[in-house]
């Protein structure tokens, strides 16, 4: 393949900003919308482009991701249990692109070469995954962000070549921080989300409670359920009831709830469930994580009903760690599970303050400021260190602990004290051997014969190189994690 052109690093024209989601679900586009509107507010990009990389697939390739996730979520929620640990620990896959995914990402690839982005952010792993193995083929130089969009960080978000990664919380960075990934390349943001800027209203302290119920979310009879709990609580309260775009469950939930008057109001799809969670004062619905991010920020707090097996279960386990939320196991009882909540005195500005505290508003722009502020070349993982991190993981061993030629070492760019390498401590053996320099570091070099190379180094020097000839590096040890 023919060398790419090195990166253009004069941006007077302003950046130009791809965004690649997976509509499987609507958290990966909602995460994607909201990094577009955060660019609005920055001078300094000139161009943005939003792919859902999903709608340029095949039509069997789409579907079997966007809608057989969700009918087994249905009807075997075990499985998707299981299949969400199996693939947890990173790296557990670390060979190439399978060829119906590859043939299907055609697309994608057209779209980057077409578009000639100076920077691309991934809201879905798929994308993510894709974009690594660019960056290694030389057919993209652009930096590039793997964004998260749950609170719990999963082994699939984990690619070998990229610029940044955004988790949404602390502990999913000290996770990546104790498999070796460096402070530089990793960073707890929050989860993407629209930006609101009008005020939020105030709250009249004489009225009752407001309730916001995410029909659509939980399912038809499921929800029918969950209202119909409601109808049986004894606390003072006005709900609105949200079935999105399911039809035959908002007339069902509407003449359900006919005889209590005005306390409730149902309605179909609204472009306002932002507006209404500022105007409510309890949540109950789902623990997806775009829907439980703009819960937080809102300082909304949430009944947790009926959470999809794997990222969902371990949304509710943080929100529930944070005081921001409790979780219903049964729809039968989940009146008198927010009577508890409303009859304590206290208990739901308790709950509304910890919202507040775990609230991330700004996650978008602090994204983009971390991608474009940030190191200009990318982070490789090699596949042996790759291999490293995986068996640590499965051993339950700090990647800092380990010792021998399979330990991690870190290359770091002399010039911008970025990390810029993973790689075993004997693949760095054979680095030295051929660029090592009179000051102790590297000095790696662009190969007039690179097929002497072994491939995997020729894959690295190729990132990393980029447009240059040479770049001088030191290696570090990993050191013990920081605390």
């Amino acid at each position: 393949m023919a060398r790419t052109p090195a990166r253009d690093t004069d941006t007077a024209g302003g950046e130009r900003l791809l965004i690649l989601s997976a509509g499987v679900g609507s958290g990966h586009n909602s995460a994607a919308a909201a990094v577009q509107q955060a660019c609005g507010a920055r001078s300094d990009i000139a161009e943005v482009q939003v792919l859902d990389v999903l709608k340029v697939s095949s039509v069997l390739y789409r579907a079997l991701l966007a809608k057989g996730y969700f009918v087994l979520a249905k009807d075997l929620p075990w499985l998707v249990d299981w299949a969400y640990d199996a693939s947890d620990p990173p790296f557990r896959r670390r060979g190439p692109i399978d060829p119906w995914t590859r043939a299907n990402a055609v697309p994608v690839i057209d779209a980057i070469r077409q578009f000639r982005p100076t920077a691309i952010v991934c809201t879905h792993f798929l994308p993510a995954q894709l974009l690594a193995s660019l960056l290694l083929r030389g057919v993209t130089d652009a930096r590039t962000a793997v964004v998260t969009t749950d609170y719990d960080f999963q082994g699939l978000w984990l690619p070998g070549a990229f610029h940044a990664l955004f988790v949404a919380r602390e502990e999913g960075r000290m996770e990546l921080l104790a498999h070796g990934l460096p402070l530089d390349r990793v960073a707890a943001t929050g989860i993407p989300i629209a930006q609101q800027f009008n005020p939020a209203p105030l709250r009249d302290a004489g009225q009752p409670p407001r309730l916001l119920i995410s029909a659509g979310a939980t399912g038809g009879d499921y929800a029918v359920s969950v209202v119909r709990q409601t109808m049986h609580m004894q606390s003072p309260f006005t709900a609105t009831v949200v079935c999105g775009r399911n039809d035959a469950l908002r007339m069902r939930i509407e003449r359900l709830v006919a005889p209590a008057g005005d306390r409730y109001r149902v309605l179909g799809f609204t472009s306002e469930m932002p507006q209404l969670m500022r105007r409510a004062d309890l949540f109950v619905g789902k623990p997806g994580g775009l829907s439980s991010s703009e819960c937080m920020a809102a300082g909304l707090p949430m009944v947790l009903v009926n959470p999809i097996p794997g990222q969902e279960v371990r949304n509710g386990d943080y929100l529930l760690e944070q005081g921001a939320a409790v979780r219903c196991n049964s729809s039968s009882t989940i009146g008198w599970k927010i009577d508890e909540v409303l009859r304590e005195p206290g208990r739901l500005e308790r709950m509304q303050a910890a919202a507040r505290r775990t609230g991330r508003p700004d996650a978008a722009s602090d994204v983009l400021t971390g991608l474009l502020d940030g190191p200009t070349r990318p982070l490789v993982v090699t596949r042996a260190a790759q291999r490293t991190i995986f068996a640590a993981s499965e051993q339950r061993v700090v990647a800092a602990d380990l010792t021998g030629p399979s330990s991690l070492v870190r290359l770091i760019d002399s010039a911008e004290d970025s990390t810029v390498a993973l790689l075993q401590t004997e693949e760095l053996g054979d680095l030295e051997k051929r660029y090592a320099a009179s000051n102790g570091g590297l000095v790696l070099r662009r190969e007039r014969a690179p097929v002497t190379l072994h491939w995997e180094a020729r894959r690295l020097l190729r990132a990393i190189l980029r447009g240059d000839e040479a770049l001088p590096v030191r290696a570090e040890g990993l050191g013990a994690p920081p605390a």
